[in-house]
């Protein structure tokens, strides 16, 4: 690989010599193993979103429960960063690289099984091990190109990489509402079996192309500075996933929080005692202390809050167009087409104009849509004001996630350090996407829970005897809750396509149920029935709007937490020093020649 020769730190060896005298083609090639091998990292974290409203009523599982399908995914994806980038380091980028991209498919594969089994647990784990395959795919991939490129051309380099990221990433929930309608709601394991054959060629193709960059110098494996990071990042993600943001008091004496928390507060101190002490440290305390680079961290956890918003933009499209669940996918395709351009663009613009500017425009821009969406879209949900926000956050996710940040970490790091450094960086931005599902489903979540009350009360009066809302109360004072256990599941399980539905699903059954009780002639229940149904469906609109406003205000807490973030990021960003013309140069090398 040509331009790889020309990297100081890293060698090639085996493939690496065969690229390099390949020239242009053999660039080529490893550039289309590697970015592949992002698209479906990028795309399986999208490709979900649609379908965790279908895998939620599949498998009975709650909607706080279902966003574990997605954090699951980023805690074993923190967890497994820095690990990924010392073995790079050490073994070289191509093995680390095809084996993280074969548990990457042997978790998918593994994942669908888990329709067939019928299990939520399995699935969990199945997605586990997919990310720790992800925590080597892009920090490995994106290493390569940021080390492989000059600096002058180091911004177009990321831009590439932080197009086909942005891009498979947010087009990931079309292509699932499209695998969703090929094969039915029931059929959702192929949005992972998809990944299968596609991990397959990369394998074998990167076995016989890709070069094995590595670090000239290796330094003992950091061991126990890796595992005490692991369980200090798994505690502190665990932790502050399970805190109640409505209610944190309470959540913070809970066992599923406080221990946790505490155990990352202890483990801190030994951390930073074995780092100091260690030859090659997994994470170099020195980025701590270097202004620039905390900056860079802060907003990369922003980042990843920003992303994360992403994951409920489908349930918000489906609510706000009244479509069925698993198809609002589609609609994100042009928040992905803007995004797509965005990425590319940015790293041009970055090489030109420096990365403050760019960055800057790419958060003013996220916190345009976000906040669009929350104070515009909510109060009047039509196709128009979904697409402008979607075009905001479309740009400003390009400008954002990916190409900026990464640009801003290489600046200030060596070169010797770049797997490390960009390691870190994902690291960190992990934080915020594990926290981020946890905090913004709980303002759906409680949304969600004021639906049955608002609900009944826009119903139609009840046919004579006992009343639908005083079944309610005396069933709800003997079991100490509001309303039924049954009412209650029922509406955790629809959507705005749906609720009318199962509005009269459930009053037959209320107005059967008080009929026996007062034995009245099957005559005049089945009369009563019909009526009363009847009345529903003219009330239909009034049951729908009453349930799309409701969940509209779960969504707009949510959209105006990541438009509050991404402003906060942009403040930040104030504090970062960029010196445009002192750009690190790497050594200068004989290129191999043919």
């Amino acid at each position: 690989m040509t331009s790889q020769s020309s990297a100081a730190p890293h060698t090639g060896s085996g493939a690496g010599s065969g690229a390099g005298s390949g020239g242009r083609k053999g660039f080529v090639l490893v550039a289309a193993v590697y970015l592949l091998g992002l698209f479906i990292g990028a795309l399986d974290t999208g490709i979900v979103t649609p379908a965790r409203t279908v895998i939620q009523g599949d498998l009975g599982i709650s909607e706080q429960l279902s966003v574990w399908i997605i954090t699951i995914y980023t805690l074993a994806y923190a967890a497994a960063i820095p690990v990924m980038g010392k073995l790079a380091d050490r073994s070289g980028r191509k093995y680390v690289y095809l084996a993280s991209i074969l548990l990457f498919g042997v978790g998918s594969l593994l994942c669908g099984l888990a329709q067939d089994v019928g299990s939520f647990g399995m699935l969990l784990v199945a997605r586990a091990i997919q990310a720790v395959g992800g925590g080597g795919i892009v920090p490995v991939a994106t290493a390569e190109f940021g080390t492989a490129f000059p600096p002058e051309k180091r911004g177009l380099a990321l831009g590439l990489v932080g197009g086909v990221y942005g891009i498979a990433n947010i087009f990931g929930a079309s292509a699932g509402s499209l695998i969703l309608s090929i094969f039915g709601q029931s059929n959702w394991q192929f949005i992972f079996y998809v990944n299968v054959p596609i991990c397959a060629f990369i394998v074998v193709a990167g076995w016989f192309v890709l070069p094995n960059t590595k670090a000239e110098h290796v330094k003992p494996i950091d061991g126990l500075g890796i595992a005490v990071l692991v369980v200090m990042v798994l505690a502190l993600l665990y932790g502050l996933k399970n805190l109640d943001f409505f209610n944190l008091g309470t959540s913070l004496t809970s066992t599923d929080v406080w221990p946790f928390l505490l155990g990352f507060v202890v483990l801190l101190p030994l951390f930073v005692l074995i780092e100091r002490r260690a030859a090659d440290p997994v994470l170099n305390l020195s980025y701590f202390r270097n202004r620039d680079i905390v900056v860079t961290l802060a907003i990369s956890v922003i980042s990843g809050v920003i992303l994360m918003g992403i994951i409920f933009i489908p349930q918000f499209a489906e609510n706000v167009l009244k479509i069925p669940a698993g198809s609002g996918g589609y609609v994100v395709i042009v928040l992905a087409a803007f995004a797509g351009v965005g990425a590319p663009v940015s790293g041009k613009l970055i090489d030109r104009f420096g990365v403050k500017v760019v960055l800057g425009f790419g958060l003013a821009a996220s916190a345009a849509g976000a906040l669009f969406l929350a104070l515009v879209a909510t109060q009047f949900p039509n196709l128009f004001t979904l697409v402008v926000s979607l075009v905001f956050i479309g740009i400003g996710m390009g400008f954002t996630i990916g190409t900026p940040l990464n640009y801003m970490m290489l600046a200030k790091t060596p070169l010797e350090e770049s797997n490390s450094a960009l390691a870190t960086l994902s690291l960190v931005r992990s934080v915020g996407t594990a926290v981020a599902p946890a905090v913004l489903v709980a303002f759906i979540a409680h949304a969600g829970m004021a639906v049955p009350d608002r609900v009944m009360n826009v119903l139609p009066d009840p046919p004579a005897g006992p009343t639908m809302a005083q079944l309610a109360s005396r069933e709800g004072q003997d079991s100490g809750g509001g309303l039924p256990a049954d009412l209650q599941q029922l509406m955790e399980g629809s959507d705005v396509t749906t609720i009318v539905g199962n509005v009269k699903k459930l009053a037959k059954t209320e107005i059967e149920q008080a009929a026996a009780s007062s034995g009245m002639p099957t005559e005049a229940v089945d009369a009563a029935e019909q009526q009363y149904l009847s009345e529903i469906d003219q009330h239909a609109s009034d049951i729908e709007n009453t349930f799309q406003g409701t969940l509209d205000e779960g969504f707009r807490g949510a959209f105006l937490l990541v438009g509050t973030c991404s402003l906060v990021g942009l403040a930040l960003l104030a504090f970062y020093r960029e010196d445009k013309k002192s750009k690190k140069k790497p050594e200068k090398q004989p290129r191999n020649q043919a």
